[in-house]
This record gives C-alpha cells, sequence and structure tokens, in this order.
C-alpha cells in the first residue's frame, strides 16, 4: 500500500511565555483534526515539543496535497483563536501569512512529508524539536547515515552497502528551492563541507541508494527568511524510515547522545547543546536548553500504532545531565563570543538597530 506521512508543526500560543501550550489549545487542535480529518486522512496523533503543536497524519493523497495541508492550517487557525481567548503568549506566532495559498510551506509551519510504499512491517521514529533551527539535524543525520562509527550497518548490512544519496538544500536561496544532490560514502568530504554550516546548508532528504527509496525527510523552513525580521526559532520536524535498507533505530539516535551544540536558546540568539527529551516536554532554563523529542510508530495500511518515546529510557536520563552541563558551561559566556550567533543571523534583530546608531558614533582618527 503507498502512503504519505506528513509532520506539520507551529508555535500557536503557550503558556508563561515560551513553556508550553495550554490542554485547551492541544484539545482544539486535536478536536479540529478529527473531525475534519475524515475522507481525507487514514489516521493522526498530536503531540507537542516545547510550545509548538505537531500534527502526524497518514494519508494516501501524496505530498504537497492541498487539502492536507489546509486542514492543518485551518486547524491552527482554530486553535489560534482558544490561544487568543485564554491569553496565551504568542498566540498564533508561526503563522506569518493572512491566508492560506495552496501550500503551507512557505507560510511559517514547519513540513516534513514522505510518500512511500509500505514495506510489510514499516517502523518510523518522528522528530520534533524546539528553540532551534533545521540545521539542528544535519550532524545527526550524517553520523546515522553515513557514519560506521554510528552506524554498524554500513559495515553489517547488504543493503546498506552501496551507501546514501542527501539531498541539501541552501536556505538562503529563497526566490526557489535551490538543491544539490550528493552521494556518500564517495562524495562524503562534500557532504561535510556543506553541513558544518547549519543555518546556510540543510538536509532535506535521504535516499537509499540500493533500492532508491526515501528514508528521511526534514524540514527546512526558515522564519526569518519568510518575515524578514526575527520572529522565532524554525523548531524543526523530520520523519525517518528504520530498519532493514535503512539504518536501524539506534543508529538513528545514538549521535543524539552527542548533545552537540546547535543556534537557539533565548530569542533564538544563542549557541546551547541539543538535549533529547521525552515526549511532550516544556521549555524552562534561557528558553531552552534546545530540545529535540523523537516518537517511534509502525505503520500498516495508514493506521499507527501507539507511539513508543525513544527518549524516555534511563540511559538518556544519563545523557540529559551531560547535555545539562554543556549548556550551564556555555551560558556562563553569557553574550560573548561563540555563546552568541555571529551578526548575519543577528540582522533581523533589534541589534542591528542598536549596531546602526553607534555606528554614527564611530570617527576615524588620523
Amino acid at each position: 500500500m503507498k502512503i504519505t506521512l506528513s509532520v506539520i508543526k507551529a508555535d500557536i500560543g503557550s503558556i508563561g511565555g515560551h513553556i508550553t501550550p495550554s490542554q485547551a489549545l492541544l484539545d482544539e487542535v486535536k478536536n479540529f483534526v478529527k473531525e475534519n480529518g475524515k475522507n481525507l486522512i487514514i489516521d493522526f496523533f498530536i503531540s507537542h515539543t516545547g510550545d509548538d503543536i505537531a500534527i502526524l497524519s497518514t494519508h494516501e493523497r501524496g505530498v504537497s496535497d492541498e487539502k492536507i495541508h489546509k486542514m492543518a492550517w485551518d486547524a491552527f487557525i482554530s486553535g489560534t483563536e482558544v490561544a487568543k481567548k485564554q491569553g496565551l503568549y504568542g498566540a498564533g506566532q508561526d503563522l506569518l501569512k493572512d491566508s492560506f495559498s495552496g501550500n503551507i510551506k512557505g507560510m511559517g509551519p514547519a513540513v516534513a512529508e514522505m510518500e512511500f510504499e509500505e514495506r510489510p512491517n514499516e517502523p518510523f521514529l518522528f522528530f520534533a524539536a524546539d528553540k532551534t533551527d533545521p540545521g539542528a539535524y544535519n550532524l545527526p543525520f550524517y553520523l546515522g547515515f553515513v557514519d560506521p562509527m554510528y552506524c554498524a550497518g554500513l559495515i553489517l548490512s547488504p543493503k546498506m552497502s552501496d551507501g546514501f544519496t542527501f539531498r541539501i538544500i541552501d536556505v538562503e536561496h529563497t526566490e526557489k528551492d535551490k538543491i544539490v544532490e550528493l552521494n556518500a560514502p564517495e562524495e562524503i568530504y562534500d557532504i561535510a563541507a556543506l553541513l558544518r554550516d547549519n543555518e546556510r546548508y540543510i538536509v532535506e532528504s535521504i535516499y537509499s541508494r540500493n533500492t532508491g527509496n526515501q528514508g528521511a525527510a526534514i524540514s527546512t523552513t526558515r522564519l526569518h527568511n519568510i518575515a524578514g525580521k526575527y520572529t522565532g526559532k524554525d523548531d524543526p520536524v523530520a520523519l525517518c524510515r528504520v530498519q532493514g535498507e535503512f539504518p536501524a533505530t539506534g543508529e538513528v539516535l545514538a549521535p543524539y547522545q552527542i548533545g552537540h551544540y546547535v543556534a537557539g536558546f533565548m530569542r533564538g540568539s544563542h549557541i546551547g547543546p541539543l538535549m533529547p527529551c521525552k515526549q511532550n516536554a516544556t521549555i524552562s532554563f534561557f528558553d531552552g536548553p534546545p530540545v529535540v523529542t523523537a516518537a517511534a510508530f509502525c505503520v500498516k495500511e495508514g493506521k499507527l500504532t501507539e507511539p513508543a518515546d525513544a527518549f524516555d529510557h534511563p540511559y538518556w536520563d544519563y545523557v540529559r545531565d551531560q547535555v545539562s552541563e554543556k549548556a550551564t558551561a556555555i551560558r556562563r559566556q553569557g553574550f560573548s563570543g561563540a555563546a552568541m550567533l555571529p551578526y548575519s543571523e543577528l540582522e533581523y534583530g533589534g541589534i542591528v538597530e542598536k549596531l546602526e546608531k553607534l555606528e554614527k558614533k564611530f570617527k576615524i582618527q588620523d
């Protein structure tokens, strides 16, 4: 059976700042999808990561389907009204356009989708991150699909010995998608050269070179490229098929033990370690740290199992302790140097106006 997985995620209101959506807001989105998804979707799952609500759905309508995207958009609009009534902070924050225009991409919410022929058993992972941007997935997906130090299947499984094709997008090119396809293992140095720049080059999707089947899809929305100013971090989502011709679940998850440094934290203007958290995690310390959740599913004829929380295990408690130490260490550095994002990533914030005023006070001396 050919099915489509679609996940669409947005920040449309939160309690106490940027901590978590209210239960009433979650219920409104869930009830809207349940009512309006009849005869449109096969199954769905609603969750939140930090202050962002995600709609994961299965259907047979393919990617970028107008009706699927409009349903999600309307669900967020309906939720925004509840957020406004409750006085939640940032009501409708990620809805950057006034009206739906046929495709939710480029309108604010993060989108990741895959269409494929179901295998006899079809396990996959749904990742959702908050207080960071899409480049946060660059390193984990590189290591999970390219590096045998993390993905033993590259050595042990004949199904993966041909490697994978990475589609990488240049998000600074905003007029149209600008994408390059590079093959691992032959072009891993080229892949690494691009993926080192998390703010510009982002993994958009990954394909098996053995079968041509898609293994991963990552949202690539950069909100400041749409709004022309800082409106919050991009809070990306990702879908990843696992096992068989793709890396095993544990191989995809293993790189998250690094707690690698990514953009995000307070006002989206700092650097912090990415913390793997349990489902429906909240945000707290310095509007962070940047967090990622992972829900594992199996899907059969479009019907989802209940989710298994991939980061709800004693080992990840240990990792969270390590990441907390890294977060504390870099926050001690405050605004200085590597603790904050470079000027190019701050150009849509108030600091630009401040620097322009200061520039007029400089004088050239002989």
